[in-house]
């Protein structure tokens, strides 16, 4: 079944209001593709440490667009803000660019992170690889997919955990310097909702964040919607609650293929 997104057309059961949210999030990720394939200045913003010039140009251009349609945001890069008069029901939590620094640097690996939270959690998600054009998306309730994107065709594969249990035999991702292992092997890929995704997807069999706190709910929201709807959760690492709208709340997520697997990243994170 393709995801439900009004621009990709084709049947499905997903209610109105998901196809149109989706719609919205892949114009977002459209506009900012843009932005980044004519970006001529990667350096530092200026304004705060780790913050780089296209993360607040494409800032920008997200806020235009999802404040015209309605919705209050929580982002990354400018924190809580509403359209004027007010709006729709729900906060749409978002990093423009997930992966800064491998953008700034040419590594093929950053992403657009979109996730709608209504007052029963994350509702709709959309992660667009903006290197390669894949995206990720899912709704609450109906699954998850991945594609090409609005250019390419509907996302009409389904995504399918790998089904690992064994540490041993584990292809594990993580966010900062590895502690502890016995893992097959290990990946630092650099862009933590992408990571995410590729667990979804059975690429990867579990991510840990090896970092105290490093991650703001905009880093990890959009892909916890897609890992969920793909049978696996992501959890903290200390028991915390993920759906957080606090910019200034940090979380350590951990997510695995297996109820199995997740126990033994879990103790290898915990110490």
């Amino acid at each position: 079944m393709p995801v439900p997104a009004a621009a990709h057309g084709g049947d499905t059961t997903v209610p109105g209001v998901s196809r149109q949210v989706l719609g919205l999030f892949h114009d977002v990720a459209d506009r900012i593709g843009q932005l980044l394939a004519a970006a001529a200045d990667w350096g530092p913003s200026g304004d705060r440490d780790g913050q780089y010039a296209i993360d607040l140009v494409t800032d920008g251009a997200a806020l235009t667009i999802l404040h015209d349609a309605g919705y209050a945001v929580l982002s990354e890069e400018s924190g809580h803000t509403a359209p004027p008069g007010g709006g729709r029901a729900g906060v749409v939590v978002i990093d423009p660019l997930d992966g800064s620094t491998n953008a700034s640097r040419g590594v093929p690996w950053f992403a657009t992170a979109l996730c709608l939270v209504d007052d029963d959690g994350p509702a709709v998600a959309l992660v667009a690889n903006q290197a390669s054009g894949e995206r990720f998306a899912a709704v609450r309730g109906q699954g998850a997919w991945r594609g090409r994107g609005r250019a390419g065709g509907p996302l009409a594969a389904r995504l399918r955990p790998s089904g690992c249990d064994r540490l041993a035999t584990a292809i594990v991702g993580i966010s900062g310097a590895p502690l502890g292992g016995g893992w097959a092997q290990f990946r630092a890929f650099g862009a933590s909702a992408l990571d995410l995704c590729l667990v979804a997807a059975g690429t990867l069999d579990g991510f840990v964040d090896m970092s105290p706190d490093a991650h703001g709910v905009w880093d990890y929201l959009s892909a916890s919607l897609i890992c969920a709807e793909s049978g696996i959760p992501v959890v903290d690492a200390a028991g915390r609650d993920l759906v957080v709208l606090d910019h200034t709340a940090r979380r350590t997520p951990v997510v695995a293929a297996t109820p199995e697997l997740l126990e033994a990243l879990l103790a290898i994170r915990r110490g």
